[in-house]
């Protein structure tokens, strides 16, 4: 299989219609794209901000707030693939616009929301509208810019667009949270209707792929269902006990559905996912590899977040100003990872970025009652943002390459149901952690006992992504070999071709 890739990606290279003219035009329908990702990461940096006020006006526990961000992280790892192939089906420019609408409709209403049932439903809707945005928005940079420098450098723009948005509401989400929670749910929405207003004139239209099939409900629904059942288990575990009947009866209908999911999609006509897309090592890698980086950050943030404002006093403009030199980070090496990829490969990229992260979590595991940010927290924080400045960007290009045109829907919403999915379950894990280690603990000392365990499991979820990332570079030498060996074969062959219809006819 992996000769048949490099055929396919050595190919690609070499067939490919010369490099795109980056005009105006281009560049506002890719940074109107962008917006996509630029609100989800200004989002989720807002609202983790508002979390300790969330709790403490609507009297929400600790086990109960993290659904908050769960919710949101279920809706949209749950129905992403479900949204990868809508957007191949519908036209991806239709879906993009009507889940984009229905996202900034939600983002509004959710800021009304009187009680804590209401605002986990409203961010689970919420969600669901993301799921069909994201991979609409990837799919439409995957086949518009042709696989190799340029999509390189969208994507890399991609990447830049989401730290901006999570720079950006860090910022924000903490300035809002001091007037009041609310506003960070609000502020979103006219954000939205801006980016739909640009929509509407910059993005072309896209057909629909009438030969891609129908659509595969029962496939979506038992994969949401399945991956819903295994967070209520993990989160609840806590309280009813890992043994329990509860719990355990939670973990088995989890296993069924999920398995259910693998049968339905090797049977039916046409699958929510083309289970023979994972013969791919780049794309499965890349997925593996993702669900750790993003679920780690989730959890470290939710950590981060209580530590600094629970047990150091910190304001949540405080917290938005230590947790930002992160985005700043990303936002200002991001536009760069493109050429780093051309030059050195994504897989060199993502084993060194993934050595960043464990090296930033682990010096965490240093905190006290009384730390100080500058020798303790802050670096951590660069850490963190250069390995997601190196490696996002690069699971990004693994995760699509090589892919045909039809399958980019799919190949995206998989990147991105992996890293929500990754999000929902260790940030379940880290809670339910936390919860056991707590009860009815009111000093300082104790919360940060809770803590430690927690960063714990966030230091050893990452080491498993280094692994993951390690596992790329195994015959690395010899897959560059074999493509340059390729890609000067296939250049002979053109040349020659070339030579003979310059030759004049006898």
């Amino acid at each position: 299989m992996q000769c048949s890739l490099l055929v396919t990606q050595t190919t690609t290279h070499t067939t490919t219609p010369d490099r795109l003219t980056w005009d105006a035009r281009l560049w506002g329908a890719l940074l109107v794209v962008c917006g996509v990702i630029f609100l989800d990461g200004l989002d989720v940096s807002m609202v983790g901000m508002s979390l300790p006020s969330i709790g403490a006006d609507l009297g929400v526990s600790l086990s109960s707030l993290q659904w908050v961000v769960t919710g949101y992280v279920l809706g949209y790892g749950g129905f992403l693939l479900l949204g990868g192939r809508t957007a191949d089906l519908l036209g991806r420019r239709r879906v993009f616009l009507v889940a984009l609408a229905v996202f900034a409709l939600v983002s509004m209403l959710s800021s009304l929301a009187t009680n804590p049932e209401l605002l986990i439903a409203a961010r689970f809707v919420k969600g669901i509208a993301a799921a069909f945005t994201a991979p609409a928005a990837l799919s439409i940079i995957t086949t518009t810019f042709h696989e190799g420098p340029d999509r390189n450098r969208a994507l890399s723009v991609f990447t830049t667009c989401a730290a901006s948005g999570f720079s950006m509401g860090l910022i924000l989400g903490g300035l809002l949270t001091e007037v009041g929670w609310r506003w960070t749910f609000l502020m979103p929405g006219p954000v939205a209707l801006i980016v739909l207003l640009f929509a509407l004139k910059l993005i072309p239209n896209s057909p629909r792929d009438e030969s891609a099939g129908g659509y595969d409900v029962p496939g979506a629904v038992t994969v949401t269902a399945g991956m819903l059942s295994l967070v209520f288990a993990v989160v609840g575990a806590e309280g009813a006990g890992w043994v329990s009947f509860r719990t355990i009866g939670l973990f088995v209908l989890s296993a069924v559905l999920l398995a259910s999911f693998v049968l339905i999609e090797l049977k039916t006509k046409h699958p929510l996912v083309r289970l023979g897309i994972f013969k791919q090592a780049n794309l499965r890698n890349a997925n593996l590899a993702i669900m750790t980086v993003f679920g780690a950050y989730v959890s470290f943030q939710f950590i981060g977040t209580l530590y600094l404002q629970n047990l150091l006093g910190w304001s949540s403009l405080e917290t938005a100003l230590g947790f930002l030199p992160a985005g700043l980070i990303v936002a200002f090496l991001s536009p760069n990872a493109g050429k780093v990829a051309d030059r050195i490969g994504t897989e060199r990229m993502v084993a060194a970025g993934m050595l960043l992260f464990v090296a930033g979590y682990a010096l965490f595991l240093r905190i006290g009652p009384s730390s100080d940010y500058m020798a303790t927290v802050l670096p951590t924080i660069v850490l963190i943002g250069l390995g997601f400045a190196i490696t996002f960007p690069a699971l990004n290009m693994q995760a699509t390459n090589g892919v045909a045109d039809n399958e980019q829907g799919l190949a995206s919403g998989l990147f991105n149901t992996s890293a929500q999915v990754g999000g929902a379950i260790v940030l379940a894990i880290t809670t339910a952690v936390i919860g056991s280690q707590s009860h009815g603990v009111t000093v300082p000392s104790g919360m940060l006992s809770a803590y430690k365990p927690a960063l714990v499991v966030v230091t050893g979820i990452t080491i498993l992504g280094t692994l993951i990332g390690f596992l790329g570079l195994r015959g690395l030498g010899a897959r560059r070999a074999a493509e340059a060996a390729e890609l000067a074969e296939l250049d002979a062959v053109q040349k020659e071709l070339a030579d003979e219809e310059m030759t004049p006819a006898a």
